[in-house]
């Protein structure tokens, strides 16, 4: 299955998952919650503690509307549970263009979110979810072609990230992404502090704007520099969390199926 390093070392091959020997239980998400019990006691400087009085619904509303003046090609995604506007950056080109071209393609139309873990990510994009029979497992399926990583220190794991799955580093050392598989940031508010303790595993050098990201509306910035960034929900954050909500089975696919629709959005 595609996975996520958490759930992309991907479970699967597609999937984010720290640990894919045991995918439906993500390492990362599990060492997120032992940093945060670790430290609880330390969360109070005096920037923190500013940062932490402003509200998750300001944070979100400013976001939002700082974003949605940026500039670039930007998808409708449907769902039952409602409709997210997705922005590509044009900074990532190469997957900038693949994901243009297989929504022209109607590629994803009927895909289901096969892989949904609440306060990490939604994940959809396997080719093979298209009618997939209900115990059929999920996760495998790609174009039949990878992409080129590229990451980039502008663009975090920050909720409403749209993120490529891919192959664990195991069999994918240079992180190339999945042709098709992607998810979709829920993540949990993090700390400075926890941001600190993660920068030595993950590289990451955050500015004063992105930690103050990560503490007004979360993320999963365990899988920075680790998957690539190419776009964010700019309106419709709402459904993430809709979606990151609904019951699942083992292997973390919904219960009942989530289907999608993408089309471009004229500028």
């Amino acid at each position: 299955m595609i996975s996520i390093l958490a759930i992309f070392a991907f479970t699967a091959c597609n999937n984010p998952t720290a640990n894919e020997e045991n995918a439906d239980k993500p390492v990362v998400k599990k060492e997120i919650k032992s940093e945060k019990k670790a430290s609880a006691k330390s969360e109070a400087s005096t920037e923190v503690k500013s940062e932490a009085a402003k509200t998750e619904k300001s944070a979100v509303a400013h976001s939002e509307t700082e974003t949605n003046q940026a500039q670039g090609q930007k998808i409708l995604l449907s769902t039952k549970y409602g409709d997210m506007t997705i922005l590509l950056y044009d900074e990532t080109p190469k997957h900038r263009d693949n994901f243009i071209k297989l929504v022209n393609d109607g590629f994803y139309n009927g895909t289901l979110f096969h892989r949904v873990i609440r306060s990490f990510m939604i994940q959809g994009g396997d080719p093979d979810s298209k009618g997939a029979a209900p115990d059929q497992r999920l996760g495998m399926g790609g174009p039949g072609y990878t992409i080129e990583a590229e990451f980039s220190p502008a663009f975090i794991h920050k909720k409403g990230a749209l993120s490529a799955a891919r192959q664990g580093d195991q069999q994918n050392p240079e992180k190339r992404s999945s042709g098709s598989q992607f998810y979709v940031v829920q993540g949990k508010k993090a700390t400075a502090d926890e941001l600190n303790r993660l920068a030595p595993r993950t590289g990451a050098i955050y500015t004063t704007d992105q930690i103050k990201t990560y503490q007004q509306i979360g993320g999963t910035p365990f899988l920075d520099n680790q998957y690539t960034v190419f776009g964010e929900v700019i309106d419709g954050l709402d459904v993430i969390d809709k979606i990151a909500a609904v019951k699942t089975k083992p292997g973390d696919r919904p219960v009942e199926d989530i289907k999608m629709t993408m089309k471009l959005i004229e500028n």
